[in-house]
């Protein structure tokens, strides 16, 4: 079974960059039944022009309906995914038993995919879910590769497995967690998480509410259920031989930079891979130059790599993204700004299946043909002197000082 990578698209612009950089196949979701409330999502119409724009370029698109759902969604889920069959969708992402059995009813056409809500963990759910219907599934972060080779091993070979490979993880069993909702009434089922796991705590004894006693020696308290992130850049190969045929990267929620530099990075990864070779060093030091909390394994390799850190949870940022390439002519580029930067700024142009490359910004116009010597106003369009021919859609960053 070839193997896949499989990158999120949160936005329009986050499909296109990950569909440019390598990606075999995109998740995304819609307005409704998707987990993940922060991104922009995708209208009807949206929906159609991402479907036609991956084809277009050989991959495929699941999308995501993996919430569990209230009785008024589930009624209204059948005309929902009808719909959506006509739109040209490779899959659709399911955790709910009901949702499942509708896909089969009312689009069966569609290949469908059980969501690492589902909490497969086991050969015995894997394979009931195959019996129901299902072409994959996704595995629950909390497997490690041993019990995944055992999960390959006992489950018929046209059942695919997918496992994540990148990116956030949840300190509860595969997202199922009620904390948000209890504490600030946000729905993590409907991708709304507070995420009051990356929250400091204290603790407090019962009669003495006023006087709340330090757990760690840190006046800002203990993140005692901030989890890492994950990174299996390094170990691709032992996820091949535990029987992962799609390597799913996380990150609906995150910048189509990170969306374009991740999925770069682990495309180059999966390449050397296929030629057995090394993971270039570059690739290895791409991973650090988007915004992340300290990386480990996961639950993958052993359990002791999963602990949780307790200094804070704020992110690493090594990098600014400042602009994206719409064009090149006659040693211009034609931009769009994202960040603040200047003349003289020594910056870095990063492209589909290429190292990065050192760029020094000598001279930019505006639309209107004026000077300008600082870049400050996001989205704004600007036209920069540049030797080096750069494709549409290279990401331009600087490291941040």
């Amino acid at each position: 079974m070839p193997l896949e990578l499989l990158a999120p698209a949160g936005s329009p612009e986050s499909l296109k960059m990950a569909v440019l950089y390598g990606a075999d196949a995109v998740y995304l979701g819609c307005r409704d039944f998707s987990m993940r409330a922060g991104p922009e999502n995708f209208t009807p119409l949206e929906l159609y022009e991402a479907v036609a724009f991956a084809h277009e370029h050989g991959v495929k698109v699941y999308l995501t309906c993996n919430i569990i759902p209230t009785n008024g969604e589930a009624e209204r889920f059948p005309a929902f995914i009808t719909e959506a069959q006509k739109t040209g969708i490779d899959a659709v992402i399911v955790a709910d038993l009901g949702m499942l059995e509708a896909v089969k009813t009312h689009a069966p056409k569609l290949n469908v995919h059980i969501s690492t809500q589902a909490g497969i963990i086991n050969f015995a759910a894997a394979n009931a879910f195959h019996k129901l219907g299902a072409k994959r599934v996704i595995l629950a972060r909390e497997t490690n590769l041993a019990e995944i080779a055992q999960i390959r091993a006992k489950t018929s070979p046209e059942l695919e497995l997918e496992a994540f490979v990148h990116g956030a993880m949840c300190v509860s069993f595969s997202g199922r967690c009620l904390l948000s909702q209890y504490l600030v009434n946000r729905d993590a089922n409907r991708g709304e998480c507070a995420q009051p796991c990356r929250w400091g705590y204290y603790l407090v004894e019962e009669k003495r509410l006023n006087q709340p006693f330090e757990t760690v020696e840190t006046e800002r308290g203990t993140f005692i259920m901030n989890a890492k992130d994950l990174c299996m850049i390094e170990h691709l190969n032992a996820m091949k031989e535990a029987g992962i045929s799609s390597f799913k990267i996380e990150g609906r929620a995150k910048s189509a930079y990170y969306t374009a530099v991740i999925t770069g990075a682990y495309r180059a990864a999966l390449d050397a891979l296929d030629r057995g070779e090394e993971v270039p060093q570059w690739v290895l030091c791409e991973v650090f130059t988007v915004s992340h909390r300290e990386y480990c394994t996961g639950f993958y390799l052993n359990h002791e790599d999963a602990a949780q850190f307790y200094e804070d949870s704020g992110y690493v940022r090594e990098y600014d993204f400042i602009g994206v390439v719409n064009d090149y002519k006659d040693g211009v580029a034609d931009i769009t700004q994202r960040n603040y930067f200047s003349i003289n700024d020594e910056i870095e142009v990063i492209a589909p299946k290429s190292p990065p490359q050192k760029l020094l910004i000598k001279s930019m116009k505006n639309e209107k043909n004026e000077p300008v010597e600082i870049a400050n106003k996001a989205t704004e369009r600007l036209f920069v002197e540049c030797d080096m021919k750069l494709k549409p859609f290279s990401i331009l960053r600087k490291p941040v000082i």
